[in-house]
């Protein structure tokens, strides 16, 4: 199945840079789309004998030529960061398109993040345009089996899959990447997260179920971010004495998995609405950098669910998730535009029908629903 977005999000890259990082979890989708954009030119350096070849990256890029090529699970081999490099310095027309379950901020395996000879593309679980490009507009199917293919695709949510997967992402993407010394403790942080994914953090609070410090908790949270499982999300903030301006929220990677760990077989609208939380955050980080993407609260305990900085201008995007339009109390983004009153205001529901601007309270919204919801943003100057 065509994923229209990503495609074109990577030919985008290509054509900045002779090298991409295509990033994503596993079983994101990676290797099929980097298969389809490489002309049959696919290597994948789990196998013995492709990290061998790749020991003489000059050699193995010059025998190739020139035109698209795929490095698959890159990170596979002992330096890959010189190997891309070599692949961006003298052999542009190789246009490397290198795959990878982390950022390139795993330094064990990456000593140069090739600032300047890189674009990056972090494939996200499906968006809203997979939804569409899937056939099907099915958001509860999304939430609860979750936006990685092969499990929506499945015919039910399956424990047992979702239990490789978490296995599989020890033994080939952790092991390989991070020294983890408590697997059992870093394995309940993980469930203990998911369980309360979109809250806010306080390390202190994992550290007795975790039977780790303070210090533990949070370097293991800079593992998860860094392996795509976690977003943390700093809060926006002008500097007021009456906003939070250190405590993030944690926002792990896929509904399907937060469905999972909750032992959710079905949802109710608190459900729908926790879970459209992030697949909106998905919807932003699909097309933002993750630095501009913010949450805000502020001591009376309003919150508004994201605010998106674009530029260095004064106006910023508030917006807000709710299940259903209804559900929606303007009190704290009232509160918001008091101290930011320039930018637009976005309700993202469920159960609208189509773009409709409103006003509510005191301020001027416009109800997205949410398969609309990326085409506004691909739209917005």
């Amino acid at each position: 199945m065509e994923r229209t977005f990503w495609r074109e999000r990577v030919a985008r890259a290509q054509a900045k840079r002779s090298v991409v990082w295509l990033s994503g979890v596993r079983r994101a989708g990676k290797t099929t789309l980097a298969k389809e954009l490489s002309g049959g030119r696919y290597f994948d350096c789990e196998l013995p004998r492709v990290r061998a070849d790749l020991e003489d990256a000059e050699l193995f890029l010059r025998r190739l030529g020139s035109g698209p090529v795929v490095l698959d699970e890159v990170h596979r081999l002992p330096n890959p960061s010189e190997v891309l490099k070599i692949a961006a310095d003298h052999f542009p027309g190789s246009k490397v398109i290198a795959t990878g379950s982390s950022t390139l901020a795993a330094r064990s395996k990456f000593r140069d993040t090739l600032t300047g000879r890189k674009a990056e593309v972090w494939l996200t679980p499906m968006i809203g345009r997979d939804v569409v490009d899937f056939r099907t507009g099915d958001l509860d199917r999304r939430m609860l089996h979750g936006g990685l293919p092969p499990f929506f695709l499945g015919d039910a949510p399956d424990d047992d899959a979702f239990g490789e997967w978490v296995d599989s992402y020890w033994a080939k993407d952790l092991q390989e990447l991070f020294v983890v010394e408590k697997k059992s403790a870093f394995f309940k942080l993980v469930e203990l997260l998911f369980r309360q994914s979109g809250g806010l953090f306080e390390a202190q609070s994992f550290t007795g179920p975790c039977e780790l410090s303070r210090q533990t908790v949070r370097s293991y949270l800079d593992i998860l971010e860094t392996t795509l499982l976690a977003t943390v999300l700093r809060p926006y903030s002008g500097g007021s004495t009456h906003e939070i301006v250190h405590q993030p929220k944690v926002y792990m990677f896929d509904t399907g998995f937060i469905a999972y760990f909750r032992g959710w077989t079905s949802l109710r609208d608190e459900d729908r609405g926790l879970l459209l939380e992030h697949l909106v955050l998905g919807e932003l980080q699909a097309r933002f950098a993750r630095s501009a993407i913010h949450h805000w609260r502020d001591k009376q305990k309003h919150e508004v669910d994201f605010v998106l900085t674009k530029g260095r201008g004064v106006q910023v995007t508030a917006i807000e998730c709710k299940a259903t339009a209804r559900a929606f109390d303007p009190a704290a983004l009232t509160s918001f535009r008091k101290r930011y009153p320039e930018g637009r205001n976005l309700l993202v529901c469920l159960d609208a029908g189509a773009i409709t601007a409103r006003r509510i309270g005191p301020l001027e919204m416009e109800i997205v629903p949410y398969l609309a919801l990326g085409d506004l943003l691909d739209a917005s100057p």
